[in-house]
């Protein structure tokens, strides 16, 4: 069966879950396709950044005191054009899952449904009440959109087990290193303790890892090291380079689906570099 929903989820912190679900929605956005990333990591609520413009209802407030908004009220586009760090104060976030055509230049959307709450409304996010209207969140994406990718946490929050129970599929996003795949067999364990299972990895390298270090070996898809900053994101929505093309692959994979992107082949030395 064709995924609609992925469940990204990071095998460690820092792994580069968020960045990577970020890509792939910019990615399916500039094959003409909409996509949403869900946030079901209430704590670093890293998904956020890559919005610009002010954030005003966000997934937490649907989960807890708006239950009656549509998912739209929590929508907002994400920003393809670098600076997503940039000034919060302006009202260039719409909010209403509505962007315009031109607000990102790519043929489909690329939507972030963000956490952004104090922490008296997180820990009210993270109940088990909650979860169930995740659970929930999640499916009403999957209806309005062509693919849904939920940015989650270490399995160890009521959210994150939400994300897992609702998704068509799981991947691991782990370090490419000796520590990422140890990280990766004891997240097999916990998504295993809540009846899901890892339907495959991705390996994400690090600028200035060493040989020592690097590992990666195994997994099924492995993104090749760019600059992690924020401002630099997504470098799916134009880029042709090895990581971009990597994504690509991971896309066409974790959703079953054929991309209609074309890609320069890699020369040699890019080959290598990757």
């Amino acid at each position: 069966m064709q995924a609609r929903t992925l469940a990204l989820v990071g095998a460690t912190g820092g792994a580069g879950t968020t960045r990577t679900a970020v890509e792939l929605a910019a990615l399916g956005a500039r094959d003409g396709r909409d996509v949403a990333v869900v946030d079901a990591a209430f704590t670093t609520q890293g998904l956020s950044e890559y919005v610009s413009g002010r954030i005003g209802t966000d997934l937490t407030a649907l989960l807890t005191d708006e239950t009656d908004a549509s998912l739209s009220a929590a929508t907002y586009p994400i920003d393809v054009g670098g600076g997503a760090g940039g000034d919060r104060g302006d009202e260039s976030g719409s909010g209403d899952g509505s962007a315009p055509e031109d607000a990102t230049g790519l043929p489909g959307r690329a939507d972030a449904v963000p956490a952004r709450a104090p922490f008296e409304r997180v820990a009210r996010a993270e109940t088990a009440e909650a979860g169930r209207k995740l659970e929930r969140r999640i499916d009403e994406a999957a209806t309005a959109y062509d693919a849904v990718v939920v940015d989650t946490a270490p399995v160890g929050s009521n959210a994150a087990v939400a994300a897992v129970a609702a998704a068509d599929r799981v991947e691991a996003v782990t370090p490419a290193t000796a520590h990422g795949r140890d990280a990766l067999q004891r997240l097999r364990g916990r998504v295993a303790d809540v009846g899901g299972s890892v339907d495959g990895t991705v390996a994400v390298a690090r600028a200035g890892e060493n040989d020592a270090e690097r590992d990666g070996g195994g997994a099924d898809s492995r993104l090749p090291a760019v600059d992690p900053g924020v401002g630099d994101a997504p470098a799916a929505a134009s880029g042709t380079g090895a990581y971009v093309e990597a994504l690509a692959g991971t896309y066409e994979r974790a959703f079953d689906a054929a991309l209609g992107i074309e890609f320069e082949e890699s020369g040699l030395v890019d080959r290598i570099r990757s």
